[in-house]
C-alpha cells in the first residue's frame, strides 16, 4: 500500500508546482508562508524536502553557483510524476470526501 501525503507536504509538493523553475529553499518557504498562511522554519522545510525526496515524489538539481552566494549552488526542486500522481490523489480525496455537504457557514 503505497503511503499517502501529509497536508504539510501537500503544500509543499503545490508549492514547488507552482514556483516551477524557481522552486528551491528560499522561494519554497516564502510561498508555503503566503500561500497556506503557516510559519514554516528552513529546518523543517528541509527535512520534509529530504523525506520527498526520498520517496521519490520530488527530485533536486543544482544551479550555477553565484558570487552573491560565496559560490555556492542553489538547489532546486522539481516535482516527478510520482509526485505529480500523489497530488493529483490527494485532490481528488478531497472532492470526494466534500461531494453533497453543504456550505458550513
Amino acid at each position: 500500500m503505497v503511503k499517502e501525503i501529509s497536508l504539510h507536504e501537500q503544500i509543499i509538493l503545490l508549492s514547488i508546482w507552482r514556483l516551477k523553475d524557481n522552486a528551491y529553499g528560499v522561494t519554497l518557504r516564502e510561498n508555503v508562508i503566503e500561500t497556506s498562511n503557516r510559519n514554516i522554519n528552513y529546518g523543517t522545510l528541509y527535512k520534509t524536502l529530504g523525506k520527498l525526496e526520498k520517496r521519490g515524489l520530488i527530485s533536486t538539481s543544482k544551479g550555477e553557483p553565484t558570487k552573491k552566494r560565496g559560490g555556492r549552488s542553489k538547489i532546486y526542486y522539481t516535482l516527478t510524476g510520482e509526485g505529480i500522481n500523489m497530488l493529483q490523489k490527494a485532490k481528488d480525496l478531497q472532492v470526494s470526501l466534500w461531494r453533497g455537504i453543504p456550505d458550513l457557514l
